[in-house]
């Protein structure tokens, strides 16, 4: 790749002020990434002239590629493109093509035509033009020739459902071109075993890994591998990536968590568990159902975010008071008296009354406590303080049910925010633990 350092630089005073979250530039990086382009720095800046300035003479003097999003369009104060030609030595010209399709658009919506749509069409004579099938202004690459040697700017436009998109399919051919060598990445997203300890296991592939290459991603309760390799074709490249994969997936635990690492992973270039949980049940027509009280039908509701689930969801219910308990999936009222709603007998009761009230072949049942005080409740006529955080999560087949429980404390979390986290862990675990229930069936 001829691009030995790449900045992104984000244009917008909506940004700094946090009125929009900058998503382009993580987006960006990933996709460089991918192309085997490093990118060493990002930057930020408002809507002005100078700052702007100063801050591409910053990167054209340490970066030979700069990719700035934003500032393309038609107002007074989209200025970026203006900016960045004159510190490229770089005259706008009327870029005939662009304006036509510019028009078209217009026309077709029923806008009228104002001369300031002209200037998105106002580009470089010697500009690599990225035609915008999902907004007006198009994006371009300019090149020039700098005392610091050969330099590249790519402006792309900001709204994310634009950018991605023309990326895509525009910047990222012409970027691949630049090289004989292709990149390609595979992403291994792992649930249940923490970033420090996944860094200890795998130590020797992230320090002294060549191709593929290892690197680690922490999320919530979540921990992504991405193996990136270069070769002559991207399937090449691609079983590179796989060829490891499965390597990792036989590589023992031990002492830090019991198993393999196989036993955490849940997806390769799976973007969520619940992509993994749906795939896999549509793959072996399987059906769950869930009955959830802390999480309020989350678990319902990041199984019907997926493409598909309707072929998978049975069905679910919200049982958050201990009568829906009993009416909707006839948790007993022995058992609510004995070990109180809090407990591993209840979450198994609801999973197994939620799978057999709608057929389905996997029931998850979800009790605890959310939010930062915790709960006194009564087993057996004896009060008992159950902690904020607690969950009880269970999965349920036809034969079997097994139920976890997760201690998820508040911290210094505000209620509203330890309320969020704890549905949000309590959810990933059940879809955890109904995939590995899945692969069983």
């Amino acid at each position: 790749m001829k691009y030995k350092a790449c900045e992104i630089i984000s244009v917008g005073t909506e940004l700094l002020l946090g009125d929009i979250i900058n998503t382009d530039a993580a987006f960006l990086a990933r996709e460089l990434a991918a192309l085997g382009i490093p990118c060493y720095y990002q930057s930020v800046v408002g809507d002005n002239p100078a700052r702007l300035r100063t801050t591409l003479e910053t990167a054209l003097s340490r970066s030979d590629l700069i990719v700035l999003t934003g500032g393309l369009g038609p107002t007074a104060d989209d200025l970026t493109k203006e900016t960045a030609a004159a510190v490229m030595g770089k005259t706008l010209v009327l870029h005939e093509p662009s304006y036509a399709r510019i028009r078209d658009i217009l026309t077709k919506r029923n806008f009228p035509e104002t001369e300031n749509q002209k200037k998105q069409a106002m580009l470089p004579a010697d500009a690599v033009v990225f035609d915008n099938d999902y907004g007006t202004a198009p994006g371009f690459a300019m090149t020039a020739q700098t005392e610091n040697g050969e330099k590249t700017m790519i402006l792309l436009p900001g709204p994310p459902r634009e950018l991605e998109p023309l990326f895509s399919e525009r910047v990222r051919p012409y970027l691949a071109a630049q090289s004989e060598t292709m990149f390609c990445s595979v992403n291994i997203g792992m649930y249940g075993i923490g970033e420090a300890a996944v860094g200890h296991i795998l130590r020797d592939y992230m320090e002294h890994g060549q191709n593929p290459t290892v690197a680690p991603y922490c999320g919530e309760g979540e921990v992504r591998l991405r193996l990136t390799a270069r070769g002559n074709t991207e399937e090449a490249c691609r079983q590179l990536c796989l060829q490891l994969a499965e390597e990792i997936r036989g590589v023992s635990c031990e002492p830090y968590k019991p198993g393999t690492m196989n036993d955490y992973i849940f997806g390769i270039d799976c973007d969520s568990l619940q992509e993994a949980l749906v795939g896999l049940l549509r793959r072996k027509h399987l059906t769950v159902s869930a009955a959830e009280s802390c999480t309020g039908g989350y678990v319902a509701k990041r199984i019907t975010d997926i493409p598909g689930a309707s072929e998978v969801l049975s069905g679910a219910y919200v049982t958050y008071s201990e009568e829906t308990k009993q009416a909707m999936v006839g948790v007993q009222a022995e058992t609510l008296r004995d070990h109180s709603v809090y407990s591993a007998e209840v979450a198994a009761e609801m999973a197994r009354g939620c799978r057999a009230s709608v057929g389905a072949d996997i029931g998850i049942g979800i009790t605890g406590v959310a939010g930062t005080e915790d709960a006194v409740v009564t087993q057996n006529g004896v009060s008992v303080t159950v902690p904020a955080g607690t969950v009880y999560i269970a999965c349920a087949d036809a034969g079997n049910v097994t139920v976890e429980k997760l201690q998820l404390p508040p911290g210094r979390r505000a209620p509203s925010e330890a309320r969020e986290y704890v549905r949000r862990r309590a959810s990933s675990h059940a879809l955890f633990m109904a995939l590995r229930m899945a692969e069983k069936l």
